[in-house]
């Protein structure tokens, strides 16, 4: 049975958003007065009605009779109290869609809670889409703190898309809207750490150091622990990227004494695995302590994380595995990574797992298929503006190189004291 007037809300809605009049959508073979009864809610739909419309209007017949989950405030409040978000997230997006647009904070806060649900899946091109509508309503509502929040999320999201010539200017915008409302110290770092991991990946390390250091004098001193730690983890990327291996150290170690896995299980997770990575990307890479914390997030992914995590997870061990020489196993973990249909990670992480095949490829003895696949993805890297990873790349390509015609070399040599003993 179609309900009304939920079934004109979404009959109207749907012409509306094809820019398509009554007269246009009924053609010969219905009365605009009988469609106009039908968006009113005054008639209900005949089958035949729902499947003449639904050809209409380029849709599948389900579209329009699926059933109502409710108003919008309705079904966010069931999704806000479930035991888990994720399970909510479909009736949210229907709700979404048939909503009306009659309480603009309701629908802001149903879309940041599904565009957190994409995140932590991964899909950042869906979450994409929900935080530009976020935005608009962020400006609607005239919210500094709803803004800030919109354009830092947007920024991050952009990052993670690769997409950094649009996240500069998102970051920046946060930041400046956070200063000018004196908003909380929560909002303020947030949106700064966020511009300054945007401004390390595209190569602006004195604006990301003078970043750094505005963050640790004003405002780390009066962090909650958590956001404390956050910081800490974020200024040691910088002093990564900077050469300075022994402050970064300093600063993760610090980073990961300061919260305990009661207190915050996912952000100490996240943080053992980010550790995890810096310290593989150090020169030269401090594998062990590597393994250790990779081995500790591992024990709580495996049991609770998202498929985002895992692979995260799973992307981590093959850099792992190269860095401690075993090949195979790297080869392995890279080659699953890649195929599967379903991945997840990050523009950054893909583009990592992709030179890891690059270095493999070389090392297997096909040097030029190699070389091929670090060039294509550096010149990739270098176009969108994502300098620090282009450097990381032709850093990868160059080493590897080198280490090859070194073990060439020492080949060479070996055979010739061979030949003349």
């Amino acid at each position: 049975m179609l309900d009304q007037p939920h079934f004109g809300r979404r009959l109207r809605r749907l012409r509306l958003e094809r820019g398509l009049s009554q007269a246009h959508v009924v053609g010969e073979g219905m009365s605009t007065g009988y469609l106009s009864r039908l968006e009113s809610g005054e008639r209900r739909p005949t089958e035949r009605a729902v499947a003449y419309l639904a050809e209409r209007l380029g849709v599948d017949v389900s579209v329009l009779t699926r059933p109502t989950d409710g108003s919008l405030t309705e079904v966010l409040a069931g999704a806000l109290s479930a035991p888990s978000s994720t399970d909510s997230a479909d009736a949210l997006a229907r709700a979404l869609e048939d909503d009306e647009r009659e309480d603009p904070a309701a629908r802001w806060q149903a879309l940041w809670l599904l565009s957190r649900i994409n995140r932590r899946n991964g899909d950042h091109e869906r979450e994409l889409g929900q935080l530009l509508e976020i935005i608009e309503l962020s400006d609607l509502l005239d919210s500094p703190e709803l803004r800030a929040r919109a354009y830092m999320q947007y920024a991050r999201c952009l990052r993670a898309l690769g997409k950094m010539q649009k996240a500069e200017p998102a970051a920046v915008q946060a930041l400046a809207i956070a200063r000018d409302g004196s908003l909380s110290v929560a909002d303020t770092m947030a949106a700064l750490m966020v511009l300054i991991s945007i401004e390390t990946e595209i190569g602006s390390m004195e604006a990301a150091g003078r970043h750094v250091e505005e963050l640790e004098r004003e405002l780390l001193p009066a962090a909650a622990p958590s956001q404390a730690a956050e910081a800490l983890w974020t200024a040691a990327m910088v002093s990564n990227r900077q050469g300075d291996h022994t402050a970064a150290q300093a600063k993760l170690d610090k980073a990961l004494d300061l919260l305990d896995g009661k207190d915050d299980l996912t952000l100490w997770t996240r943080l053992r695995a980010a550790a995890a990575a810096a310290a593989l990307q150090m020169a030269p890479a401090r594998v062990d302590a590597a393994e250790h914390w990779l081995g500790e997030a591992e024990s709580v992914i495996e049991l609770i994380g998202t498929p985002l995590q895992v692979q995260e997870l799973h992307a981590l061990q093959a850099h792992l595995a190269f860095h401690k020489g075993e090949l195979d196993d790297a080869r392995a973990r890279c080659t699953a990574l890649l195929s599967d249909k379903g991945l997840r990670l990050s523009y950054r992480d893909r583009v990592r797992l992709t030179v890891l095949k690059g270095q493999l490829t070389i090392l297997d003895g096909r040097i030029d298929d190699g070389i091929a696949i670090l060039q294509e993805v550096g010149q990739q890297a270098a176009d969108s503006k994502n300098l620090d990873l282009a450097a990381h790349i032709w850093h990868s390509l160059a080493t590897t190189l080198t280490g090859v015609r070194a073990s060439e070399t020492a080949d060479t040599t070996r055979d010739d004291c061979d030949a003349g003993c």
